[in-house]
């Protein structure tokens, strides 16, 4: 399927009568797409579908668009958004330990790359910390520098493992045996759409 069909289906899985905090609704998005703006209507479809929970089919075709676009980082994020559709979304505030105190240099990148793992309190048959590994997406920054702090968005691997997670739980990342940084759970969404914590339509 081509660029604008992937889009329009999209587009038709939005509901008219949302809009963002920036007051972009649907039909600034057909405009753009009926112009051949491509890139446009389709970052304005992803802001679109940070309002309210949309089909995992929008994200799918929103993900395929940007792939035949050529635009890695909106197909890495709305292939993000798919597995949070399918599994939940997990937020958290996270403080990476600085370089002087870490094993960890220089900066993570933000896009979903990195896979740390993480002591959620999990234990071993024998007691031991169990840990379980996540990929890290930073919100609203394309790197995450030693000793900084951001909100992220957390993909676990096996989510059922986390089951237990509460906002206001405190994590911990790891890259090695060591702590490489401390998040505190804001937000756990489960699946089926019930959420705790705070809410966020940032990126």
């Amino acid at each position: 399927m081509d660029v604008p069909k992937l889009l329009e289906a999209a587009f038709l899985l939005v509901p008219e009568h949302i809009a963002t905090e920036n007051d972009v609704t649907v039909a600034d998005a057909w405009e753009y797409l009926t112009q051949d703006e491509w890139e446009v209507a389709l970052g304005l479809l992803e802001e679109l579908g940070d309002v309210q929970p949309l089909p995992l089919s929008f994200w799918e075709a929103l993900a395929t668009a940007a792939e035949q676009m050529r635009m890695e980082k909106s197909a890495a994020w709305c292939h993000w958004r798919c597995y949070e559709t399918r599994n939940g979304i997990i937020r958290a505030d996270l403080t990476l330990r600085p370089a002087a105190e870490a094993r960890r240099q220089t900066s993570i990148s933000g896009a979903g790359v990195l896979r740390p793992m993480w002591n959620i309190g999990n234990r071993t048959p024998t007691g031991e910390p169990a840990f379980n590994v996540a990929m890290l997406w930073v919100e609203r920054t394309p790197f995450l520098k030693p000793g900084g702090r951001a909100s992220v968005r957390l993909a676990p691997l096996d989510p059922q493992q986390w089951q237990h997670l509460e906002p206001g739980q405190v994590i911990t990342m790891h890259e090695d045996r060591s702590v490489a940084g401390t998040a505190v759970v804001l937000e756990v969404q489960r699946h089926c759409g019930h959420a705790h914590g705070i809410e966020s339509n940032d990126q």
